[in-house]
């Protein structure tokens, strides 16, 4: 047997993942395994599981370390055990404290200590471990008279003699040293791998006692855990009976609240899920987040709850979420069922700045040591792993991006790149690293450390040395406190309205919002820059082909444009049958009456029910499960391969066409996984409309708050430019109006000095902070002795255009700074008058505002004095503008351009990208470049281009197919015009917003096939 086994969840230190470690001993026959990873408890769960799958009796414990130092080796007699061992490393971990050289007195749990650590004397837990290469110590008199206590423990981290070498780079890595450097202590024995049982005999020959104590020790263990059991906090006011009267009173109260008094069908359906919820034991979920929602309100916080809990009333009638089930269609068994064993999944958005909040709240308000972050593990990835290993063998910084470059491909006729190159491809995958859950919060009914050792990460939250898989594995479900930069928008824009207007707006009269004939029109054009989820360019093409004007379309346009309804055909058909509703038959009379909303179209998950049940002809409950088993979240092949069976002869049962029937799955199994379900949808719609709404009415505040929450799918350049057409005017950072954050007055808008990269926080706000306290600055000099900034900071400040109040151009103030800074002239005021700066005569320095937008492109990024085509050599600006672009289908037109973003997206013909652009009127436009064309005619970075291409019309959404196109030279840079080296580095400055689409191409529309007749 191996009671002390390291597998790679010893971060940096054990080389042999788990499963390989558990098949190496069922192939030895070993039949009792211990694994004991390094200061955690990360792989016991599934460690427990694959022993059982190969009848081999588990054993979990911790080895406690300080640093390199092993103090001693904690083995679980059971759970509780486990529990003990866990706290104590986690008093520690939090306490950020060294573990003691003894351990403490454990109930449920034996202790091992090395040989080099032994006690004086041992308690009735304790023993001394043995390994292999160490029996001649025990001829020691000091060791012989504890024979008695001492127990055969071979430690086990690599899977062979020749993975040495890779444990000692994983501890070179680990301490960012060369291999060289490291010290013998600080890794493993070389002999550390699970050798066969007749040779661990010999080793022990002299000594067989120590092998019979080691069997005694682990018969005394047991360690069986109950996956099946739910661990979160199951009661909120302390009894059963007691959460059942809450949660019904605050239904109740709710449907009243919602639907008035007297609407039966909201109180039955309320009823119905209250016996289930009940049933299974959720009540106390339910009221934990009602419980901190209710914070939030009282907090005045914004909150959106979305994903499949918007499928229960009694989730609408608590507030968690806003979405009226009823009136969407929507199924509480797709959120929650009898047949569903874990707890219900609440996903619940704050603004990003708001989420330490109520972070703060549930981490008091419910017990400590029962709430803790869930945690992630990050693994080794490509190129991180070859620059690490490179570092080790000591190779230059050339070398090393060379590697970077080719990851674990890198090969060469240099052996030491062979041999990081070989490294590199076992580490792949490997754990690197313990880190938080970006919003994964566990509420514990026991105590967390039943479970596991809680670390502390940086944000001063405890974590759990698992990650949101293994805790759903064995029990939890997680609460999942979301952030997004969108509600920051929408609730700040209220606040900037109000400040700036007096005017209130109740955000929450969504129904009025959806039913605004301005801001339905804006939807239908795709005017949505800005707006949550429907700003992208892909979703601003989805809706003017739909011509989306309404809720229920946006709705289901959020859901189509996910993966996985793409990739079944079903986007394309949608957008088909919603255009022309009278040119195709539903496949049967079933999607006519249950899809007919959606055309016959399969658009949501909930969908996936529907069909299950109504042309299925089986129950609510199996839908869910042939959902969730497609979609990856449960279940083996195995099973998937039996519900496919089962559905497929209940089809047959009903006379169902069997060609319909394999068309049906097929588009079950190639978009289940990938698409929203519906209540998910009308969530982000329901913001996507709030959004709206403001931008409509109150572009200039709304894109000013999008710019300081940071903005969404494109970079700062763009809100900036939208706020302009809005009818802003657009004003450079100016010393006596500028904030951290852009600010708004009446309708000038004062980009942030938070935009200037080269600007730090400290700074910003000691400079607002002087501004606010003594008022105004009144010149250089008054600015430089009240708030002694100077160097590169001030140079930029008067460069970017901040002094300007002060009427003297740049090139004056720089060499006015110069003199101050230099003591040249006095900078200290009088007692009782500030001495204004002696009237001197400068050379006249001519400058342009080329000049000046120039200085805001390399400060900021990009110019607000003049657009980009006034910089271009060219006076050209295009054959045609966007607004003409569909009375010129089919034809052939050139455009003058700037470029906003590009998105690579796979084909079976090589990659193509798709283009966003600006005309010289401002106005948005796409374009789409195929493989062949890009090869002759690639994107060139940001900038203006000159674009030649015919115009294709889909749906209402013209793009131009680009055949050629050209980067167009800008004017040089007149700062350096002695310096050509520099007339054009600036340029470069200009960026697009890129993204990439990982995935394998798209099947084309004919080879998908989708039926468009009747099959019944």
């Amino acid at each position: 047997m191996f009671l002390n086994c390291h597998s790679y969840h010893s971060l940096r230190y054990g080389t042999i993942p788990l499963q390989e470690l558990v098949e190496m001993a069922a192939e030895l026959g070993v039949t009792t395994l211990g694994l004991t990873d390094i200061n955690t408890v990360t792989g016991i769960y599934d460690f427990i599981r694959l022993c059982g799958a190969k009848k081999i009796k588990p054993i979990v414990g911790i080895e406690f370390r300080n640093a390199d130092e092993k103090l001693y080796t904690g083995i679980a007699q059971n759970t509780t055990g486990i529990g003990e061992l866990c706290k104590f490393l986690t008093d520690y971990n939090l306490g950020e404290k060294p573990l003691p050289n003894l351990a403490p007195k454990f109930k449920n749990a034996f202790i091992i200590y090395p040989l080099d650590n032994a006690p004086v004397s041992l308690q009735k837990n304790e023993f001394l471990g043995i390994q292999g290469h160490e029996i001649t110590k025990l001829i020691k008199p000091m060791y012989q008279k504890l024979l008695h206590k001492t127990i055969a423990f071979p430690s086990v981290t690599i899977r062979n003699p020749q993975e040495f070498e890779l444990h000692r780079a994983l501890r070179c890595i680990d301490k960012n040293i060369l291999l060289s450097q490291l010290q013998e202590d600080a890794h493993c024995h070389p002999s550390e791998v699970m050798d066969i049982t007749p040779k661990l005999e010999k080793q022990f020959s002299r000594y067989s006692g120590v092998l019979r104590n080691a069997a005694e020790l682990a018969s005394r263990c047991s360690f069986e855990f109950d996956f099946t059991v739910p661990r979160n906090k199951k009661l909120y006011t302390g009894t059963k009976s007691g959460d059942m009267l809450l949660l019904g009173q605050l239904a109740k109260d709710g449907i009243r609240r919602r639907y008035g008094p007297k609407n039966k069908l909201a109180q039955v359906r309320m009823e119905k899920e209250l016996k289930v919820i009940g049933e299974l034991n959720f009540t106390g979920y339910f009221l934990i987040t009602w419980d901190i929602v209710r914070y939030s309100k009282s907090r005045g916080f914004m909150h959106v709850g979305r994903g499949s809990g918007a499928n229960s009333i009694v989730s609408y009638a608590l507030g968690i979420t806003d979405i009226c089930p009823m009136e969407l269609d929507l199924y509480f068994e797709r959120f929650l069922n009898q047949n569903r064993k874990s707890p219900p999944d609440f996903d619940i958005d704050w603004s990003w700045q708001e989420r330490d909040e109520i972070l703060d709240y549930i981490f008091k308000r419910f017990s400590p040591g029962h709430v803790a972050f869930c945690g992630t593990i990050v693994e080794f990835k490509h190129r991180s792993i070859m620059r690490e290993l490179g570092k080790v063998y000591g190779l230059q910084k050339a070398e090393l991006d060379q590697l970077s470059r080719k990851g674990v491909e890198a090969s060469g006729t240099d052996s030491i790149v062979e041999k990081v190159a070989k490294m590199g491809s076992m580490l792949l995958g490997f754990p690197n690293q313990r880190s938080m859950h970006a919003c994964g919060v566990i509420i514990s009914e026991e105590p967390i450390t039943n479970f596991s050792a809680l670390e502390i990460k940086p944000k001063g939250y405890p974590i759990v040395q698992f990650d949101m898989h293994i805790a759903e594995d064995i029990g939890f479900e997680k609460f999942d406190i979301l952030s997004q930069r969108g509600l920051g928008t929408i609730a700040s824009t209220v606040e900037l309205v109000k400040k700036n207007r007096g005017i209130s707006i109740d955000i929450d009269q969504v129904n009025s919002f959806k039913a605004d004939v301005k801001c339905n029109r804006n939807l239908q054009i795709g005017n949505t820059l800005g707006c949550f989820y429907i700003e992208s360019p892909a979703m601003r093409g989805l809706l003017r082909r739909l011509k989306c004007n309404d809720y229920q379309t946006l709705v289901a346009a959020s859901s189509i444009i996910r993966p996985g309804v793409a990739k079944s055909g079903m986007m394309k058909e949608y957008i088909f049958r919603h255009n022309k509703p009278n040119n195709f038959e539903y496949f049967h009379e079933v999607f006519e009456e249950f899809l007919g909303d959606t055309y016959g179209i399969m658009v949501y998950q909930e969908d996936v029910i529907k069909i299950a049940l109504h042309y299925g002809g089986l129950e609510a409950t199996y839908g869910d499960i042939l959902r969730r088993s497609i979609s990856g979240k449960s279940r083996s092949k195995k099973e998937i391969e039996s519900l496919k069976y089962m559905f497929f002869e209940s089809c047959k049962k009903l006379g169902r066409n069997e060609e319909l029937s394999k068309e049906v799955f097929r588009q079950i199994e190639s978009f289940a996984g990938y698409s929203f379900c519906k209540a998910h949808s009308a969530s982000y719609a329901v913001e996507s409309y709030q959004s709206l709404y403001l931008k409509t009415y109150y572009g200039i505040e709304f894109m000013v708050c999008a710019i300081n929450n940071g903005g969404g799918f494109y970079r700062t350049e763009i809100y900036v430019h939208e706020a302009k057409r809005s009818g802003a005017t657009i004003l450079v950072p100016c010393v006596n109006h500028s904030e951290m954050e852009t600010t708004l007055i009446e309708s000038d808008v004062y980009l942030g000095f938070g935009l200037i990269k080269s600007m730090d926080e400290k700074t910003i706000y000691g400079l607002v902070e002087e501004r606010q306290t003594n008022g105004d600055f009144t010149s250089l000099e008054n600015f430089l002795s009240r708030t002694g900034i100077g160097g590169e900071t001030l140079q930029t400040l008067i460069f970017i255009g901040a002094f300007r109040f002060t009427g003297k151009p740049k090139s004056d103030l720089i060499i006015i700074s110069k003199m101050l800074q230099s003591g040249e002239v006095s900078k200290s005021p009088t007692l009782l008058v500030e001495e204004p700066l002696q009237d001197y005569k400068f050379p006249v320095m001519q400058r342009n505002s080329i000049e000046d937008a120039f200085d805001e492109i390399e400060i900021l990024g990009f110019t607000v004095s003049l657009s980009p085509f006034e910089l271009l050599k060219t006076s050209y600006r295009g054959d045609v503008m966007t607004e003409q672009l569909l009375h010129n289908y089919k034809k052939t037109v050139r455009m003058l351009a700037y470029l906003v973003s590009t998105k690579q997206v796979p084909t079976k013909n090589g990659d193509m990208y798709f283009g966003t652009w600006i005309d010289y009127n401002g106005d948005y436009f796409d374009t789409a470049h195929f493989a062949t064309s890009l090869k002759k005619y690639p994107f060139k970075g940001g900038g203006c281009y000159l674009l030649l291409g015919q115009v294709e019309v889909d749906f209402h959404f013209p793009t131009i197919v680009i055949s050629k196109m050209e980067k167009m030279p800008f004017v040089p840079d007149p700062r350096y015009q002695n310096n050509i080296d520099r007339e054009y580095s600036v340029h470069e400055r200009l960026k697009e917003d890129r993204s990439v689409t990982h995935r394998a191409p798209y099947p084309q529309e004919h080879e998908i096939g989708l039926p468009r007749t009747k099959m019944s």
